[in-house]
């Protein structure tokens, strides 16, 4: 009887611990975090956010806002994720950016990948002390864009123009294009600089590109990234060698890439979102910016083309066949 009685009251002891569990669980915090950007890449942030337990559906909901490419969408998306009181907002981009910070300056900012210089922009005070409600990750692509350009070159080394592709509205484009300005001075090289609002202009664009230079530089924005397999197919379809950001636009068909790795950026900007939702104020949190490069080559496009990549190149680059 004794035996029994204990083993009822195990018994009724777990039925109220799972109970307890059960509301415990029924009880979990929801986090509502905003996404606004002019691209649709997510895939590497949820996937970082899974990592760190912010599960969607269970613990977390995303709210996301896409301009896909229409900058001007961008405001009013800032002001609706504000209204639906979200409690951090992720911004990929410059102008996704400066549309959140016009939005609120309560509401803690994560910027994902900035292609500039955030203090110069005004987004922060300075990098280790950033002030306001703004911090995350800034990899100002100015910095880099001549470096893209000399790559090109060393693959185009008889060409005498370049091209730059370029989106109009776009506060990333200018600061890349001067840089890439400077370097084409330096290396006896002419530029010629092509600016598209959207996809709708790509294929004029870059025909006219293929007929008045070597190959093209593809500036850093969330828009062309989104976009990299129109870009590439019509490059290649051109002729058209190009040099891109992201390992992403290699893979899909642009002759080279020169930049960090999309998964680790985002895994960085995750680990932002999780300090600001544990209780780090965005002021505290110092601006990171990505210490790895990584040189890509699609060696398929490259046969395509025609083009034969020195061994120079070749052991420094991952490779794509």
């Amino acid at each position: 009887m004794l035996k029994r009685t204990l083993l009822l009251g195990a018994l009724c002891c777990g039925a109220g611990s799972v109970h307890a569990q059960s509301d415990a669980q029924k009880r979990q915090k929801v986090h509502r975090i905003g996404y606004i950007s002019a691209a649709a890449d997510l895939e590497h942030f949820q996937d970082a956010m899974r990592k760190l337990g912010y599960v969607e559906g269970v613990n977390t909901v995303l709210v996301v806002r896409m301009a896909r490419g229409q900058l001007g969408l961008l405001p009013s998306m800032a002001t609706e994720l504000v209204r639906l009181q979200v409690e951090v907002i992720v911004a990929a981009s410059p102008p996704a950016i400066q549309a959140a910070r016009n939005a609120t300056s309560t509401i803690p900012i994560v910027m994902a990948m900035t292609s500039v210089d955030p203090v110069r922009s005004g987004f922060v005070a300075s990098f280790a002390h950033p002030g306001g409600n703004i911090t995350g990750v800034a990899m100002i692509s100015d910095v880099v864009a001549g470096k893209r350009l000399e790559l090109l070159s060393e693959v185009l080394p008889r060409s005498k123009a370049i091209a730059v592709l370029t989106q109009t509205g776009h506060t990333a484009g200018p600061g890349q294009v001067e840089a890439a300005h400077v370097a084409a001075r330096s290396l006896g090289k002419e530029l010629v600089v092509f600016e598209v609002r959207d996809a709708r202009d790509y294929e004029s664009a870059i025909a006219q590109a293929a007929r008045q230079s070597a190959g093209m530089f593809v500036v850093s924005n969330p828009t062309f990234f989104d976009d990299r397999d129109a870009i590439a197919g019509l490059a290649l379809r051109n002729g058209l060698p190009t040099l891109c950001e992201w390992q992403e636009m290699a893979a899909a068909g642009c002759l080279m890439a020169y930049g960090p790795s999309v998964e680790v950026l985002h895994h960085h900007v995750a680990t932002f979102v999780d300090r600001i939702l544990r209780g780090a104020r965005a002021s505290d949190l110092p601006v990171e910016m990505p210490m790895k490069f990584d040189l890509t080559i699609n060696l398929a496009t490259a046969k395509a083309l025609g083009i034969d990549i020195d061994k120079s190149l070749l052991v420094r680059a991952q490779l794509i066949r």
